[in-house]
């Protein structure tokens, strides 16, 4: 489906919803979908278009799962719009995680640390599959090893298939993925099969704050059923692309969290290094098949850094 625009926004919400629609003005855009701003019965609420039904089936999934430290906006439809979908919920309010300064983040960061926990305690189906899940229950894959390891994989009918060919013709080319992509095999065994749910995206305008406590997660789309330490090493992966919030040392912030819950450094190290490296991959992947090679070279290097550890 073409992107749509805000003329479509308007006309759509205006036919679907008659007198009791507000103003619609835009929100943004990822690389899966479009949002926009709207009122409904006095409201404030946001209605999505994007071509993938599934992304937004697992929102309204989540949205059943809320809770005080995992505040989930309400989902109030989904159906076919445009040549794709539509999912309307409603809005959150508060400044984007990704966007706090380095003192709001320090303030932010027991928050989020809460919210983990919700999603680590979120009861999961019981049917066997790991990796990425879908609205249905389905899993992609029939392992968390097998999930991780296919990071490999440019999969015919995958949205980002054709990575591969690009990262190969890319100016860093593929052999820094490849060497990182060793060293995860290697590590890969020592990994539990924990299925927990992991958000696995917890940056990039998912994620709302106001003063020192979340007011929305969502985008649930990129979630999986896997290792509780996955989202943490996405987490510490990513920190330092953000330069005002390195005054916080994320890793010795992680290590408290994780003591709190009984957990021992040692026991979780290694697990969090081989979720860093697969972070790292799967960030190449998404920047050669967009071409964002100023990106795409420093993943790579960032990648293979912790690869050789």
């Amino acid at each position: 489906m073409p992107e749509p625009s805000i003329a479509d926004a308007v006309a759509f919400v205006a036919d679907h919803y008659e007198e009791r629609a507000g103003a619609v003005t835009p929100l943004g855009a990822g690389q899966w979908s479009r949002a926009f701003a709207f009122g409904l019965d006095g409201a404030d609420a946001v209605i999505r278009f994007g071509r993938h039904g599934d992304d937004f089936g697992k929102d309204r999934v989540m949205a059943a799962r809320a809770s005080p430290a995992l505040p989930i906006p309400r989902f109030v439809e989904m159906g076919a719009a445009l040549g794709g979908w539509f999912a309307v919920t409603e809005r959150a309010s508060g400044e984007f995680l990704d966007e706090l300064s380095g003192a709001a983040i320090g303030a932010a960061l027991p928050a989020v640390f809460d919210a983990l926990s919700a999603i680590r305690d979120i009861a999961v189906p019981a049917s066997a599959g790991a990796g990425m899940w879908h609205a249905d229950g389905s899993t992609d894959r029939a392992s968390w090893r097998e999930a991780l390891l296919a990071i490999a994989n440019d999969e015919p009918g995958g949205r980002t298939h054709r990575w591969r060919a690009r990262l190969e013709a890319s100016p860093t080319g593929a052999a820094p993925f490849d060497a990182a992509l060793d060293r995860l095999a290697a590590l890969v065994d020592r990994c539990p099969e924990d299925r927990a749910i992991v958000h696995n995206d917890l940056l990039y305008r998912n994620v709302l704050v106001q003063g020192d406590r979340i007011s929305a997660v969502f985008d649930w789309a990129n979630s999986q059923y896997g290792d509780h330490l996955y989202d943490l090493a996405w987490l510490i992966y990513w920190w330092p692309w953000f330069p005002r919030w390195q005054h916080i040392d994320i890793e010795d912030e992680v290590r408290r969290y994780l003591a709190g819950r009984g957990e021992a450094w040692d026991d979780v190290a290694e697990r969090l290094l081989t979720y860093r490296i697969h972070v790292g991959l799967d960030a190449q992947t998404y920047n050669a098949f967009t071409g964002r090679y100023d990106e795409l070279a420093r993943n790579a290097h960032d990648t293979l850094a912790l690869a050789r550890r």
